[in-house]
Protein backbone atom coordinates (compact mmCIF):
# COMPACT_ATOMS: atom_id res chain seq x y z
CA UNK A 1 0.00 0.00 0.00
CA UNK A 2 1.16 3.01 -0.96
CA UNK A 3 1.67 6.09 1.64
CA UNK A 4 -0.86 8.29 1.95
CA UNK A 5 0.19 11.80 0.53
CA UNK A 6 0.67 15.23 3.04
CA UNK A 7 -2.41 16.57 1.75
CA UNK A 8 -4.44 13.24 2.71
CA UNK A 9 -2.41 13.33 6.09
CA UNK A 10 -4.13 17.10 6.99
CA UNK A 11 -6.90 16.31 5.93
CA UNK A 12 -7.55 13.57 8.04
CA UNK A 13 -6.36 15.44 10.93
CA UNK A 14 -8.34 18.25 10.15
CA UNK A 15 -11.63 16.03 10.71
CA UNK A 16 -10.55 14.25 13.55
CA UNK A 17 -9.93 17.53 15.11
CA UNK A 18 -13.33 18.41 13.75
CA UNK A 19 -14.81 15.35 15.51
CA UNK A 20 -13.32 16.02 18.57
CA UNK A 21 -14.75 19.63 18.86
CA UNK A 22 -17.96 18.26 18.14
CA UNK A 23 -18.24 15.96 20.56
CA UNK A 24 -17.11 17.90 23.32
CA UNK A 25 -19.97 19.80 22.49
CA UNK A 26 -22.53 17.42 22.58
CA UNK A 27 -21.30 15.25 25.43
CA UNK A 28 -20.86 18.05 27.77
CA UNK A 29 -24.25 19.50 26.93
CA UNK A 30 -25.86 16.05 27.84
CA UNK A 31 -23.93 14.93 31.07
CA UNK A 32 -22.18 18.26 32.04
CA UNK A 33 -18.55 18.37 32.29
CA UNK A 34 -17.34 16.51 35.49
CA UNK A 35 -19.76 13.37 34.07
CA UNK A 36 -17.88 13.76 30.79
CA UNK A 37 -14.34 12.39 30.28
CA UNK A 38 -11.66 12.20 27.01
CA UNK A 39 -12.39 8.90 26.83
CA UNK A 40 -16.30 9.36 25.90
CA UNK A 41 -15.24 12.12 24.09
CA UNK A 42 -12.75 10.01 22.02
CA UNK A 43 -15.62 7.03 22.05
CA UNK A 44 -18.18 10.05 20.14
CA UNK A 45 -15.52 10.86 17.77
CA UNK A 46 -14.88 7.41 16.45
CA UNK A 47 -11.18 8.65 17.45
CA UNK A 48 -8.67 6.46 19.28
CA UNK A 49 -8.51 7.92 23.06
CA UNK A 50 -4.45 8.45 22.94
CA UNK A 51 -5.85 11.00 19.94
CA UNK A 52 -7.27 13.57 22.03
CA UNK A 53 -4.10 14.25 23.92
CA UNK A 54 -2.09 14.86 20.59
CA UNK A 55 -4.39 17.83 20.13
CA UNK A 56 -5.62 19.11 23.18
CA UNK A 57 -3.54 19.52 26.30
CA UNK A 58 -6.54 18.58 28.39
CA UNK A 59 -10.21 18.19 28.62
CA UNK A 60 -10.61 21.59 29.52
CA UNK A 61 -8.75 23.18 26.78
CA UNK A 62 -10.71 20.88 24.40
CA UNK A 63 -13.89 22.34 25.88
CA UNK A 64 -12.84 25.87 25.54
CA UNK A 65 -12.18 25.37 21.85
CA UNK A 66 -15.37 23.75 21.06
CA UNK A 67 -17.19 26.36 22.62
CA UNK A 68 -14.80 28.77 21.15
CA UNK A 69 -16.06 27.64 17.58
CA UNK A 70 -19.72 27.19 18.58
CA UNK A 71 -19.57 31.04 19.10
CA UNK A 72 -17.95 31.90 16.17
CA UNK A 73 -19.59 29.84 13.85
CA UNK A 74 -23.24 31.57 15.68
CA UNK A 75 -21.59 34.80 15.66
CA UNK A 76 -21.04 34.16 11.59
CA UNK A 77 -24.05 32.88 10.57
CA UNK A 78 -26.14 36.60 12.78
CA UNK A 79 -24.11 38.49 10.86
CA UNK A 80 -24.77 37.01 7.55
CA UNK A 81 -28.42 35.89 7.68
CA UNK A 82 -30.58 37.60 5.30
CA UNK A 83 -31.33 40.41 4.73
CA UNK A 84 -27.33 41.04 4.87
CA UNK A 85 -26.14 44.72 5.60
CA UNK A 86 -23.32 46.27 5.98
CA UNK A 87 -24.89 48.83 8.76
CA UNK A 88 -22.13 48.83 11.35
CA UNK A 89 -24.81 49.58 14.00
CA UNK A 90 -27.53 46.41 13.01
CA UNK A 91 -24.11 43.99 12.87
CA UNK A 92 -22.84 44.80 16.19
CA UNK A 93 -26.25 44.50 17.73
CA UNK A 94 -26.63 41.29 15.93
CA UNK A 95 -22.90 40.47 17.46
CA UNK A 96 -24.14 41.48 20.76
CA UNK A 97 -27.66 39.19 20.53
CA UNK A 98 -26.00 36.31 18.93
CA UNK A 99 -24.06 35.93 22.02
CA UNK A 100 -26.74 36.37 24.50
CA UNK A 101 -29.15 33.91 22.74
CA UNK A 102 -26.11 31.37 23.18
CA UNK A 103 -25.93 31.76 26.57
CA UNK A 104 -29.70 31.19 26.80
CA UNK A 105 -30.15 28.32 24.60
CA UNK A 106 -26.75 26.54 25.66
CA UNK A 107 -26.20 27.56 29.50
CA UNK A 108 -24.26 24.45 30.43
CA UNK A 109 -21.89 24.91 27.48
CA UNK A 110 -21.25 28.61 28.46
CA UNK A 111 -21.30 28.32 31.96
CA UNK A 112 -18.42 25.70 32.09
CA UNK A 113 -16.45 27.88 29.42
CA UNK A 114 -16.68 31.13 31.66
CA UNK A 115 -15.64 28.80 34.50
CA UNK A 116 -12.57 26.95 32.74
CA UNK A 117 -10.81 30.80 31.87
CA UNK A 118 -11.19 31.25 35.49
CA UNK A 119 -9.07 28.29 35.87
CA UNK A 120 -5.04 27.71 36.26
CA UNK A 121 -5.09 26.97 32.71
CA UNK A 122 -6.45 30.12 31.50
CA UNK A 123 -7.35 31.65 28.23
CA UNK A 124 -6.81 29.08 25.53
CA UNK A 125 -5.29 30.98 22.24
CA UNK A 126 -6.35 28.69 19.35
CA UNK A 127 -7.59 28.81 15.79
CA UNK A 128 -11.15 28.86 16.87
CA UNK A 129 -10.63 32.05 19.30
CA UNK A 130 -8.92 33.59 16.81
CA UNK A 131 -11.60 33.44 14.10
CA UNK A 132 -14.11 34.57 16.94
CA UNK A 133 -11.71 37.56 17.77
CA UNK A 134 -11.48 38.10 14.04
CA UNK A 135 -15.34 38.13 13.81
CA UNK A 136 -15.16 40.93 16.82
CA UNK A 137 -12.49 42.85 15.77
CA UNK A 138 -14.62 43.28 12.54
CA UNK A 139 -17.40 44.23 13.68
CA UNK A 140 -16.43 46.80 16.27
CA UNK A 141 -14.36 48.58 13.02
CA UNK A 142 -17.90 48.29 10.86
CA UNK A 143 -19.62 50.39 13.76
CA UNK A 144 -16.88 53.02 13.53
CA UNK A 145 -13.67 52.56 15.69
CA UNK A 146 -10.88 54.17 14.77
CA UNK A 147 -9.02 51.62 16.54
CA UNK A 148 -10.39 48.28 16.59
CA UNK A 149 -7.47 46.70 18.35
CA UNK A 150 -7.92 48.51 21.58
CA UNK A 151 -11.47 48.46 21.31
CA UNK A 152 -12.36 44.39 20.06
CA UNK A 153 -10.81 43.45 23.88
CA UNK A 154 -13.24 46.04 25.36
CA UNK A 155 -16.35 44.81 23.31
CA UNK A 156 -15.21 40.56 24.54
CA UNK A 157 -15.33 41.99 27.95
CA UNK A 158 -18.42 43.72 28.36
CA UNK A 159 -19.93 40.61 26.57
CA UNK A 160 -18.22 38.38 28.31
CA UNK A 161 -19.11 39.75 31.60
CA UNK A 162 -23.06 39.59 30.21
CA UNK A 163 -22.38 35.77 30.15
CA UNK A 164 -21.36 35.75 33.85
CA UNK A 165 -24.49 37.97 34.87
CA UNK A 166 -26.93 36.08 33.24
CA UNK A 167 -25.40 32.54 34.25
CA UNK A 168 -24.39 33.75 38.18
CA UNK A 169 -25.89 30.60 39.85
CA UNK A 170 -29.17 31.94 42.61
CA UNK A 171 -29.12 35.70 41.01
CA UNK A 172 -28.95 35.51 37.19
CA UNK A 173 -29.76 38.84 35.61
CA UNK A 174 -32.67 38.99 33.10
CA UNK A 175 -31.60 39.45 29.39
CA UNK A 176 -33.34 42.31 28.35
CA UNK A 177 -31.79 44.17 31.11
CA UNK A 178 -28.31 43.01 30.05
CA UNK A 179 -29.03 43.50 26.13
CA UNK A 180 -30.23 47.32 27.04
CA UNK A 181 -27.14 48.11 28.78
CA UNK A 182 -24.77 46.88 26.14
CA UNK A 183 -27.03 48.54 23.39
CA UNK A 184 -26.60 51.73 25.17
CA UNK A 185 -22.98 51.38 25.95
CA UNK A 186 -22.71 51.25 22.43
CA UNK A 187 -25.75 53.73 21.11
CA UNK A 188 -27.73 51.25 19.64
CA UNK A 189 -31.41 51.41 18.80
CA UNK A 190 -33.28 48.19 20.91
CA UNK A 191 -35.68 47.83 17.73
CA UNK A 192 -32.01 46.65 16.35
CA UNK A 193 -31.10 42.88 16.04
CA UNK A 194 -32.78 40.28 17.06
CA UNK A 195 -33.36 40.37 20.95
CA UNK A 196 -32.78 37.11 22.95
CA UNK A 197 -36.25 36.85 24.45
CA UNK A 198 -37.91 37.29 20.79
CA UNK A 199 -39.89 34.61 18.75
CA UNK A 200 -37.15 32.01 17.33
CA UNK A 201 -34.26 33.53 19.20
CA UNK A 202 -34.76 31.22 22.16
CA UNK A 203 -36.59 27.95 20.95
CA UNK A 204 -36.33 24.27 21.82
CA UNK A 205 -32.51 23.72 22.32
CA UNK A 206 -30.74 22.59 19.49
CA UNK A 207 -29.27 19.34 19.90
CA UNK A 208 -28.15 19.13 16.46
CA UNK A 209 -24.75 21.16 16.42
CA UNK A 210 -23.15 19.34 13.28
CA UNK A 211 -23.67 22.47 10.83
CA UNK A 212 -21.13 24.29 13.25
CA UNK A 213 -18.34 21.32 12.58
CA UNK A 214 -16.94 21.21 9.20
CA UNK A 215 -16.94 17.27 9.20
CA UNK A 216 -18.51 14.52 6.71
CA UNK A 217 -20.16 10.92 7.91
CA UNK A 218 -18.53 10.01 10.63
CA UNK A 219 -16.71 6.39 9.80
CA UNK A 220 -14.93 4.25 13.20
CA UNK A 221 -11.42 4.99 11.78
CA UNK A 222 -10.01 4.88 14.80
CA UNK A 223 -7.74 7.88 13.38
CA UNK A 224 -4.36 7.87 13.36
CA UNK A 225 -3.87 5.07 15.83
CA UNK A 226 -0.53 6.09 16.62
CA UNK A 227 -1.79 9.20 17.97
CA UNK A 228 -1.02 11.21 14.75
CA UNK A 229 -4.16 11.25 12.21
Amino acid sequence: MSPRSASVNEELRRRSRERLLQAAVELVSERGYDATTLGDIADRAGSARGLVSYYFPGKRQLLQSAVHRLMHRTLEEALEREPRTEDGRERLARAIDAILALTARHPVLMRQHMAGMLQAEGFVQCPEQQRLAELLRETVARHGSTDPVTDYPKLRALLMGAVYAALVPGAPMPLPVLRAELFQRYGLDRRLGTPPDSEGARGPYDTDLSRFFATESRSPERDGQDGRA
